[in-house]
């Protein structure tokens, strides 16, 4: 239907309503184009693309796990992102890597000359590495803010305000490799007069007055001294630190493994020569123990024989009075006297003899007892570790069964110390007779 058909209360109407939905438009727009300016500031801020960053560099040996834009860490605190990462020239034959990444303002100032390095420790479990700058322990700032100047000794003589402008730069001793006036240090009359000493005629300062928002100089190194900064100039040099990834160390790890697996065989064999051996003594010790327990018992009969003995002849009238004559007597009594002091010395070498086989049983156990423990690490081992050959778990259960047996073994027994249950040694309660009718009673 045409406008013009339209009745002018309608084309009011309808103006209005397009008024409205222009406006509408309008404000969406500008919601839409505040809300976007609000997303793009705090992701600037939160990235810091309005921050100043301070650029260094580091050589690695590899770039295993590192990407451009990782973030770089500062005693815990994400303080940069690395900005480049390019492989060296050919030539170089120490260096590999070349790993460029920058260090947001304020962060910089805990980056000194002395003490600061790149660590690149591993991240995860997957082979990523991360970079974490520490914070330096001497030396000077590795940039400034403050304006250089190289001014002569008498142009320093004059400078205003003296006592708050710096040297830029290491003084060193003329002959000897030595640092006399080192950098930052204020400009007294007391610093002129060394500076005149050693004949330094121009030297460089800086004005701590005056702090720029953006870097003025940069540490050289080789020079030892701060150059004036600018966006082409070199980043700072940080030696690094580097530690290899979990997956490199995981195969060292298994390299090593499989390196010492021959002395866990010749190990084994060890054990097993050494249990054999424990075995034969076992056996001798039984023998041994065997052959003495005949002894002991001829020495106790003979002792209470002798004390019956002594007894029957101290009586009056005893059968040994008729029988001996008074001299026959007499060495009979010297005997008897003697008798008792023999049998204490007797005594004492029998409890000798027992204490030490009590003795050398308990280092038998204790010695058994360890290479059960041994042979029940190694069967664990054994049974986690399924290269290892069949037959080696085979002997290492057998020898364990071995040393269990030994502790059930009559004359090993007791220096294990198993006590058994009071219900286990009691008899078998009898069982009641059955009951029966009266008449079966009658009957019989």
């Amino acid at each position: 239907m045409p406008l013009q058909d339209l009745t002018p209360e309608l084309r009011t109407r309808l103006n209005r309503l397009e008024r409205l939905a222009g406006w509408f438009v309008l404000a969406a727009l500008g919601l839409l184009l505040l809300g976007f300016g609000y997303y793009a500031y705090h992701t600037a801020q939160r990235k810091g693309w309005f921050v100043v960053k301070a650029r260094y560099f580091t050589l690695l040996d590899r770039a295993t796990g590192l990407r451009v834009g990782d973030p770089v860490k500062l005693m815990g605190f994400e303080v940069g992102r690395i900005t480049r990462i390019e492989a060296q020239p050919p030539d170089d034959f120490y260096y590999n890597v070349y790993v460029e990444f920058e260090v947001r303002v304020p962060y910089q100032g805990y980056l000194w000359t002395t003490g600061s390095r790149v660590r690149v420790t591993p991240a995860d479990l997957w082979g990523k590495r991360e970079l974490e700058v520490t914070k330096g322990t001497g030396g000077t700032p590795t940039y400034i803010f403050h304006p250089l100047r190289d001014v002569t000794l008498q142009e320093a003589a004059q400078l205003p305000q003296r006592d708050q402008w710096q040297l830029a730069e290491d003084i060193y001793d003329p002959e000897l490799p030595q640092i006399l006036v080192p950098a930052l240090t204020p400009l007294t009359a007391e610093t002129l007069a060394k500076l005149r000493d050693l004949g330094r005629q121009q030297f460089r300062v800086l004005d701590t007055r005056e702090t720029r928002r953006w870097m003025t100089g940069i540490w050289n190194d080789r020079d030892a001294r701060y150059d004036p900064y600018t966006p082409r100039s070199k980043p700072y040099w940080l030696r690094a630190e580097e530690t290899p990834a979990l997956t490199e160390r995981m195969n060292q790890l298994v390299h090593q493994v499989e390196d010492a697996l021959p002395g866990i065989l010749t190990l084994t064999n060890q054990v097993r020569q050494t249990l054999e051996d424990l075995s034969r003594l076992s056996r001798e010790l039984e023998s041994r123990a065997a052959e003495l327990r005949q002894p002991v018992q001829n020495f106790t009969q003979l002792g209470d024989q002798l004390t019956r003995l002594a007894a029957r002849l101290q009586a009056e009238g005893a059968l040994g009075a008729w029988l001996l004559d008074p001299d026959g007597r007499t060495n009979l009594n010297r005997v008897l006297a003697s008798a008792p002091a023999a049998l204490n010395q007797t005594t004492q070498l029998l409890a000798r003899v027992d204490q030490s086989l009590e003795q050398l049983t308990l280092q038998l156990s204790q010695s058994l007892e360890n290479l059960a423990a041994i042979t029940g690490n190694l069967r664990q081992q054994v049974e986690a570790n399924t290269n290892l050959v069949s037959s080696l778990s085979q002997a290492i259960v057998d020898l364990d069964d071995f040393v269990q047996g030994l502790k059930r073994h009559w004359l090993l027994r007791s220096a294990f110390r198993r006590h058994e249950s009071p219900a286990a040694s009691e008899p078998p309660p009898t069982p009641a007779p059955p009951l029966r009718a009266p008449n079966d009673l009658r009957e019989r």
